[in-house]
């Protein structure tokens, strides 16, 4: 059962960052009974990036918190994956997904846009009222109290303090509340780049497979593109190694930044196609932050890209970031000590956030292969098959929480 404060009421758990991990884990909570206030120091929520693949471990949490509703019509279920070779410009392999894949699993596998997640996340938000959302809230600091921790955040300016049994950072990979967590883990650029696109589905080069997701394998970098937004758009993703010198971790990209970059004309044409239909794109630093760090410090406890940012190699970023919010939710729902649940939680999460990281990192290599070692990959790919190769995600997509 939650703790009790003044009055009788529970004081709620704080949360910093609205973003998919902070919501969900605001469900969450609230489904366990908690209160809960949500910090967001931005003055209007607007995700960035496009689009989200989300696997059957991620979609069963949603589903349960009640997001299928609010997501009808806008999410999109593949009917499997294209791995497409560059060295060979073909397609060497196609994992299943689609109904086969839910019968599998027993949830969906969906690729939806980020903006309408979040949609649908505040809209479940908006409709709990043990949860508050603060726009324009900036963590400013946390303390311990006699009843859990107190809470600083500047408001229009003004220092102002919430009490609460807990705080969670949910505030992504430049995280402020993992200073008081853990000073000395810093986000780290891992030497790649991605360039980052939408397309109307109607103006996709013919021949591109609308139903399912395109992942193009070529020498040191590889290509991404699935529909979202119901199927109206798709969105496009192109991965190299790269040098970072900028201030921030994104910035506005020319179409000649990728094409000299991602060395496309190296790239077969139906490659280049798709990457020229896309109208505009953003450059971003992709940072990783290791899963081996601190995650909990007394009642403070860090959750999603704050405790644990990834590669999206295996397209868990999101994914783990729900997970989290479903066990830290269950470790604080059974009751007991509040510091030691938040223990719980993170020794429950790590080895299995730490194995993600890795293969994320994995099969980064795996994709920008080049040379006799790409022949080799495509080859086995071949011989491996689709079922198989979707078998290999079974430790990653069986997952349910306890």
């Amino acid at each position: 059962m939650p703790p009790e404060g003044q009055g009788g009421l529970s004081i709620p758990v704080i949360v910093a960052g609205a973003g998919i991990g902070g919501l969900t884990a605001a469900l969450a909570l609230a489904s366990k009974g908690f209160r809960v206030t949500v910090l967001e120091r931005a003055e209007r929520l607007a995700e960035v990036g496009a689009g989200l693949q989300l696997s059957p471990n991620a979609s069963r949490i949603l589903i349960a918190l009640g997001l299928q509703h609010h997501l009808a019509g806008r999410v999109i279920t593949p009917g499997g994956i294209s791995v497409m070779s560059a060295r060979a410009g073909r397609e060497i392999g196609r994992i299943p997904l689609g109904a086969p894949a839910a019968r599998r699993y027993g949830a969906p596998y969906w690729i939806v846009h980020r903006a309408d997640l979040q949609a649908a996340l505040l809209a479940r938000v908006h409709d709990t009222p043990a949860i508050t959302l603060r726009l324009g809230a900036a963590f400013a600091g946390v303390r311990d109290s006699t009843g859990g921790v107190v809470v600083d955040h500047h408001d229009n300016g003004a220092l102002r303090q919430d009490e609460g049994v807990a705080l969670i950072g949910a505030d992504g990979v430049w995280s402020s509340v993992r200073g008081t967590v853990a000073p000395e883990a810093q986000a780290r650029f891992s030497g790649r780049i991605a360039w980052r696109g939408t397309v109307e589905t109607a103006h996709l080069p013919a021949g591109t497979g609308r139903d399912r997701v395109q992942l193009w394998l070529g020498p040191n970098a590889h290509l991404v593109a699935y529909p979202i937004s119901g199927g109206e758009r798709f969105n496009v993703v192109a991965i190299a190694n790269g040098d970072w010198h900028g201030e921030g971790w994104d910035a506005n990209a020319e179409r000649n930044d990728i094409e000299n970059e991602f060395r496309l004309a190296r790239w077969p044409d139906a490659a280049r196609a798709l990457v020229g239909s896309v109208e505009s794109w953003r450059r971003w630093a992709l940072f990783a932050v290791d899963a081996d760090g601190p995650w909990t410090r007394g009642r403070v406890a860090l959750l999603g890209d704050a405790a644990h940012a990834m590669l999206p190699f295996v397209a868990q970023g999101a994914g783990m970031a729900i997970e989290d919010a479903a066990v830290l939710a269950a470790c604080l729902g059974d009751g007991g000590d509040v510091a030691a649940a938040l223990t719980r939680y993170a020794s429950q999460r790590r080895a299995r956030v730490a194995r993600v990281q890795r293969t994320a990192w994995q099969t980064g290599r795996i994709y920008h292969l080049r040379g006799l070692m790409a022949q080799a990959r495509d080859a086995a790919i071949g011989v491996i098959g689709g079922d198989r190769l979707l078998a290999r995600q079974d430790w990653i997509y069986r997952w349910q929480a306890n």
